[in-house]
């Protein structure tokens, strides 16, 4: 199941765990922290960035990915320094996609020029909603106004920008998200990154619903009415859905999301980083510890993994199906294992394809409109009897 994916191209995550504030929806590894002492984190980075190019001397890095927490309140020195660190470690691609995520909060002209100038191409944007009492909700520090200044702040500084937006949130209705998203399309980007709230256990989401506190979530089939909604707006708009939440115009898809859906490897650098890394023929789940102290802690101490896990055929197989029926394109049958797929093909795919959740199109198996809407179940009827 080795590819070219994994034995030459090689992306690198990189996790900024620090924010100003948490919001009550994310389940992300952020912390909030008064003081950060950058030029040490740099250190720990390229400390780790140098054990793993020891593991992985000969590959070519073709996208790095500055993610968090809030990357944007890292100093441009910091981007620069980590950026260095790689490009004097790795050959680089010459078309490498290197992305920040930012907050409108921390958004600056020239924190932004500073990132542009170290070598980041392209911008991510937390904008999550274009509506003040709905942002409040979700406990984001800017408005609407300070929004759309960093969108066109962004604009004005990279050639590749990319905002986020939840919908299905609390009070939402589908004809105000039909606004919404019209006004989104409305600034001219290529790439659109729309997902719908999820309540997770561990959030202060989470916690509030529980305790019935959290009213107003779409009841019935709204939230699939809006997901449905936001396929046929985006595609009429030329901004198709090529993942299940991200819309881009033909060629402004992320490569770097790209490589962890079609099953490449990564680095996953940094307090709570994951990343797939294949060695000799072997296929390895890595993890940090996500405490940032603990992190630095061991990083000192020779590695910031907390484990290392090598995964099966079967393990390969399940992953492939995850993440690759997400995409538009499927998933290509060579990624999975084929004793797998055949007891797979015998069974649950025929009953899927029957029922007009899957289709098969050469090579690739691939997720209908239908499919897609009900993944999770979808998933768990392909992998009931591997």
């Amino acid at each position: 199941m080795a590819d070219a994916l994994r034995s030459d191209g090689l992306s690198i995550y990189l996790h900024w765990p620090f924010c100003t504030a948490k919001c009550p929806y994310c389940d992300f590894n952020s912390h909030v922290a008064a003081n950060i002492d950058q030029t040490h984190w740099a250190e720990a980075f390229d400390q780790e960035l140098a054990r793993y190019h020891h593991q992985v001397p000969e590959r070519t890095v073709k996208s790095i990915f500055f993610g968090g927490g809030t990357p944007s309140l890292m100093e441009g020195e910091t981007v620069r320094s980590l950026l260095r660190s790689i490009q004097s470690r790795w050959r680089v691609a010459n078309d490498v996609e290197i992305t920040l995520e930012a907050n409108p909060s921390s958004a600056d002209a020239g924190r932004f020029a500073a990132y542009r100038d170290a070598g980041v191409d392209r911008l991510s944007l937390g904008i999550q909603a274009l509506n003040d009492t709905d942002l409040r909700r979700l406990g984001r520090l800017h408005d609407v106004a300070q929004g759309l200044r960093a969108v066109e702040m962004a604009q004005d500084i990279f050639a590749r920008v990319s905002i986020d937006l939840i919908y299905a949130r609390q009070h939402q209705s589908l004809a105000e998200w039909d606004r919404e998203l019209a006004r989104a399309l409305g600034f001219g980007l290529g790439h659109l990154s729309l997902y719908q709230l999820t309540i997770e256990d561990g959030t202060a989401f989470g916690d509030r619903h529980r305790a019935g506190k959290l009213g107003g979530l779409p009841e019935g089939d709204l939230a699939a009415d809006m997901y449905e909604l936001t396929q046929q707006v985006c595609g009429e708009r030329g901004l198709p859905a090529y993942e299940i939440s991200n819309h881009a115009q033909p060629g402004s898809e992320s490569r770097h999301n790209l490589n962890y859906w079609r099953g490449g490897d990564w680095l996953g650098v940094g307090p709570g980083a994951h990343g797939r890394l294949s060695i000799a023929g072997q296929r390895f789940a890595t993890e940090t510890r996500r405490a940032p102290s603990i992190w630095l802690k061991n990083v000192a101490g020779g590695s910031g993994e907390k484990s290392r896990d090598q995964l099966s055929q079967r393990d390969q197989t399940i992953e492939a199906l995850m993440m690759g029926l997400r995409m538009a394109e499927g998933v290509e049958l060579r990624r999975l294992e084929p004793q797998a797929w055949t007891v797979m093909a015998e069974g649950p795919v025929a009953e899927l394809v029957d029922t007009g959740h899957l289709m098969r199109s050469g090579e690739r198996l691939i997720a209908t409109d239908k499919g897609r809407l009900v993944l999770n179940s979808v998933l768990r009827e392909l992998c009931a009897g591997l």
